[in-house]
């Protein structure tokens, strides 16, 4: 049932992303026009400057958007350490996680976790996680990462929050396309059906347990790099 609604959200990702690239590209060609037209000792060209990160941020969510639509494709593949990955999409969010009085609570396998699998995507789907975790906790709060292996070499991670839980009833409709609990304008509800379907395309699993004021804890299962690299070529 969730791969069905994912296949219908594909379609229609695919139609918004293909309607949203045209201006995107408009925007980002006359930003970068004027950025070489104007000199950097000039006030506006570190508004363009932002103006044009904003817009590389767009492109790849449209990017994203469409890769998403294509499940099944091949994506590009490598050997990735989870823990140095998890890190760098900190490195990343340092600074909103800052903002928020967010702590970071790191409890990393000593083992490094590896898996084969797209670094681009699986930063997305951490920054979703992450970020989702963060508006959770109004006043800020901890977020806890833990990483794992198995006998087999399956890797587990595991992002946990110190907010007020997901209510049983939301539980069951959080992977849906399109479903939010935040404010109109504070979501698209894309996160994490768009998360949903990276981690399916890595072979992947992803559960969650909540509990209303007992903060939330999404774990991620993938296979041992060596499986993984496998399947791609089989």
């Amino acid at each position: 049932q969730q791969s069905e609604k994912l296949s219908s959200i594909g379609l229609l990702a695919a139609g918004v992303a293909h309607e949203v690239n045209t201006p995107l590209t408009g925007v980002s060609s006359y930003t970068q026009m004027l950025l070489g037209m104007i000199p950097e000792t000039d006030p506006k060209h570190a508004l363009l400057q932002k103006m044009q990160r904003q817009t590389d941020r767009a492109t790849n969510i449209v990017g994203n958007l469409l890769n998403f639509s294509r499940t099944g494709n091949a994506i590009e593949s490598a050997e990735l350490d989870i823990n140095k990955l998890l890190d760098d999409t900190l490195q990343l969010l340092e600074p909103q996680l800052r903002q928020s009085n967010i702590t970071i609570v790191k409890n990393y396998t000593k083992k490094p976790p590896k898996i084969f699998a797209n670094g681009g995507k699986l930063q997305q789907v951490f920054t979703n996680l992450i970020l989702n975790a963060r508006d959770a906790m109004y006043d800020g709060g901890e977020i806890t990462l833990r990483t794992g292996v198995n006998e087999s070499g399956d890797v587990s991670i595991e992002v946990a929050d110190t907010g007020e839980g997901i209510s049983a009833e939301n539980l069951n409709k959080i992977f849906d396309p399109f479903f939010t609990t935040k404010g109109v304008g504070n979501g698209t509800g894309l996160g994490l059906a768009v998360s949903y379907g990276i981690i399916q395309e890595h072979a992947g699993t992803i559960e969650v347990h909540s509990e209303n004021g007992n903060g939330t804890a999404f774990r991620l299962v993938f296979p041992a790099s060596g499986k993984q690299r496998q399947r791609a070529v089989s």
